[in-house]
């Protein structure tokens, strides 16, 4: 991806040089190494992925970790919870990490005391803490299997009858992609479920796991990026990729709410000359998302960048192929949650065979989406096409990143109505009206009922400092020995 300047030719221990410039590059941003010798394999769908899993399941000899934003308690959720459940009578370790707020409304008590029963080690992620009043905002997205630290498993699916759809009700299944990994890198894997693992608890023993695969010399060279709060590894790589991008960058998301930053990245590669495209959901399982995603769509398509909106149930996959060469799927969508505020994993890999896998089942997706064009008043719209149809996707996956992928299009609607310097859509203006009568409302509560909402200030603030007060006594309390 990185060439030497057109007036030299560069010579083999030229290039040799660069790569290893471009090794340390991507190392450094995605925290990363290039781990070599591995096999994959692209898995498409729930109807590839979760037939994959179950059978490492099925094959597990020592032990199962299964890191899942939800597991839905519906017929595909109890499916793999009796597969584990039996799995951990014959005596496999069985560990389970469910985000707490991702399974709200979606998986019972009853459910997860069913595991404990049959001797899963389960840990729910992140649950409301008094003493972290703003604590729920990082989630665990992850969607990671990993088997006798032989096989493992990255995707974008959660565990529901969502991603299979509804053949009886009309209901096509959800799209999403997953890779297969085999080989030395399923370590790296293990090792970032174990380091969630003791966020939550008390911490997996170094013997917990079997010795990786060794290096197939025909194998692909892979990363393992797998991100935590604040780390922003992720975000770091997909600006160098697009910076670094020559003739394709095809991206596939289903939450997009791009910072300023990586939108001038991508607009930046349009204007060079790469074919950046963009895929996302035409029906999301939140309504409102797609009007305000929509409302940032202008200035990219301004600058060069196709936008396509998938015709079908809910497009969930997170993916990027760029040059023939490199790809990325996982669990990071492109907004800010995803980016700075979650666990995610994702698997990067430079392969050719593999990227040219990930192209053609890009062109393939393409088939069924349409794309977005400005209309002679510069307005956002989806051509009328024969067959797109009008779908709200159901059984959504409750992602905080959604929601901040709102509230990142409200904040740029509303600081572009203050500041005039940018032209407002219709769907922005609907959404500032809708912004500025909220405030309004707003003020006449402080004018008529100012005790009401003194009180719930003053609620507020005084959670928020004896918050403060607590951490600080306990860190007086604590030796400096134990400071890590």
């Amino acid at each position: 991806m990185i060439s030497a300047p057109p007036f030299c030719r560069p010579d083999r221990q030229s290039m040799e040089a660069l790569r290893g410039m471009a090794d340390r590059a991507f190392s450094r941003a995605a925290g990363a190494p290039l781990v070599s010798g591995n096999r994959v394999r692209l898995l498409q769908d729930a109807r590839e992925n979760y037939p994959a899993w179950l059978d490492a399941i099925a094959s597990a000899r020592h032990h199962i970790h299964l890191e899942s934003y939800f597991i839905r308690e519906d017929a595909t959720g109890r499916e793999f919870a009796h597969a584990l459940m039996q799995k951990a009578r014959e005596g496999v370790q069985v560990r389970l990490i469910c985000d707490w707020l991702g399974g709200a409304g979606k998986t019972s008590r009853r459910f997860w005391s069913l595991l404990r029963m049959a001797d899963i080690a389960l840990r729910l992620f992140n649950p409301p803490r008094p003493d972290s009043p703003l604590g729920w905002l990082s989630r665990d997205h992850r969607k990671v299997l990993t088997v006798d630290s032989r096989v493992g498993f990255i995707s974008g699916l959660c565990i529901a009858d969502a991603w299979k759809g509804s053949p009886e009700k009309n209901i096509p299944p959800w799209r999403d992609t997953g890779v297969e990994v085999r080989g030395p890198a399923v370590w790296d894997i293990e090792q970032a479920f174990a380091y969630v693992w003791a966020m939550t608890g008390r911490p997996i023993s170094e013997n917990a796991f079997s010795a990786p695969d060794s290096p197939d010399p025909d194998g692909v060279d892979l990363r393992i990026v797998s991100s935590v709060p604040a780390t922003a590894g992720l975000f770091r790589l997909d600006q160098l990729v697009a910076a670094l991008a020559r003739k394709r960058l095809w991206l596939t998301d289903a939450y997009y709410a791009g910072t300023t930053v990586y939108a001038e990245s991508l607009k930046a590669a349009a204007r060079d000359g790469v074919d950046v495209r963009l895929l996302v959901p035409g029906a999301s399982d939140l309504p409102l998302l797609t009007p305000l995603s929509r409302a940032g769509y202008r200035p990219l398509i301004e600058a060069g960048i196709r936008i396509f909106e998938w015709n079908g149930s809910m497009l969930h996959a997170k993916t990027a192929v760029a040059d023939g060469h490199w790809a990325r799927v996982g669990s990071t969508n492109l907004n800010i949650a995803s980016w700075f505020g979650n666990c995610e994993m994702d698997v990067v890999i430079e392969n050719d065979a593999f990227a040219s896998q990930m192209e053609a089942l890009y062109l393939q997706d393409m088939q069924n989406a349409t794309e977005l064009v400005l209309d002679l008043r510069h307005r956002i719209r989806a051509p009328e096409k024969a067959g797109r149809p009008s779908y709200s996707a159901s059984g959504g996956s409750g992602s905080v990143g959604r929601v901040a992928a709102g509230a990142v299009r409200i904040g740029k609607t509303v600081g572009s109505a203050f500041t005039n310097r940018q032209v407002l859509e219709p769907a922005e203006a609907r959404l500032a009206a809708f912004t500025g009568a909220l405030l309004v409302l707003l003020a006449l509560l402080i004018v008529f009922f100012p005790r009401v909402l003194a009180w719930g200030l003053a609620a507020l603030l005084a959670w928020f400092g004896a918050t403060l007060l607590y951490r600080s006594f306990r860190l007086f309390g604590r030796k400096p020995h134990d400071k890590t």
